[in-house]
Parts: structure tokens; C-alpha cells; sequence
């Protein structure tokens, strides 16, 4: 037998699967609970141990070299800051649509020449 047979057994997959079927309704149960700005963040984080999940199991990252299985690691937590970063300041400039349509509407008014 090779040592990706034995490596990857069907059993594995399967805990696999279900764990990310239990995320999945994780992830639907967590957006019916109101979190305040945080809804995107908890989203967004079991998002990402899902795809690290995805990438360890079923594209066999957990077997490969120790610098690869960090650079995946560390480049899954990468994005994670980013994607929470730009959701977070997005949601932070955020304003009611009266006050923001008046703000674009005097800055506009400012740049033009008159």
C-alpha cells in the first residue's frame, strides 16, 4: 500500500466532513445571535478554520514539509487580519444614509469649482 493510502484514511475524511458541517451550522446559528460589529469577525474566523481544514486534510497539507504546513498557517491568520481589518473599517465609517449622502454632497460642492 502507498503512503498516501494509508496517510489519508476514509475515516479522517469523514471526521473531517462532519466537523465542517458542524462549523457551517456553527456559522448560521452564530448570525442569528446579534453580536454588535463582531457578527463579521466570528464569520469570518470560522471561515478560516474551515479552509485551514480544507487545505490540512483534503489538499494534504498536514503531511508536507513543517515550513510549508507555517506558511499555511501563518498566511491563513494573514488573510484573517485582513479580511476582519477591512470589515471593521468599512462598518466603522459607516454613517446613516441622510448624513453621508449631505457629507459626499459638501465635499463635492467644495471641489468644484464654483
Amino acid at each position: 500500500m502507498s503512503v498516501h493510502a494509508t496517510s489519508s484514511p476514509l475515516k479522517t475524511y469523514f471526521a473531517v466532513w462532519v466537523t465542517l458541517l458542524i462549523g457551517t451550522f456553527l456559522t448560521y446559528e452564530v448570525a442569528k445571535i446579534d453580536l454588535g460589529v463582531f457578527n463579521s469577525a466570528v464569520a469570518l474566523t470560522i471561515a478560516c478554520i474551515k479552509a485551514l481544514l480544507v487545505a490540512l486534510f483534503f489538499m494534504h497539507l498536514r503531511h508536507a514539509s513543517e515550513k510549508l504546513l507555517k506558511v499555511v498557517v501563518i498566511s491563513t491568520l494573514f488573510f484573517l487580519f485582513i479580511l476582519l481589518s477591512l470589515s471593521m473599517a468599512d462598518y466603522a465609517t459607516r454613517g446613516t444614509g441622510a448624513s453621508t449622502v449631505s457629507f459626499l454632497i459638501a465635499h463635492i460642492k467644495a471641489i468644484l469649482p464654483a
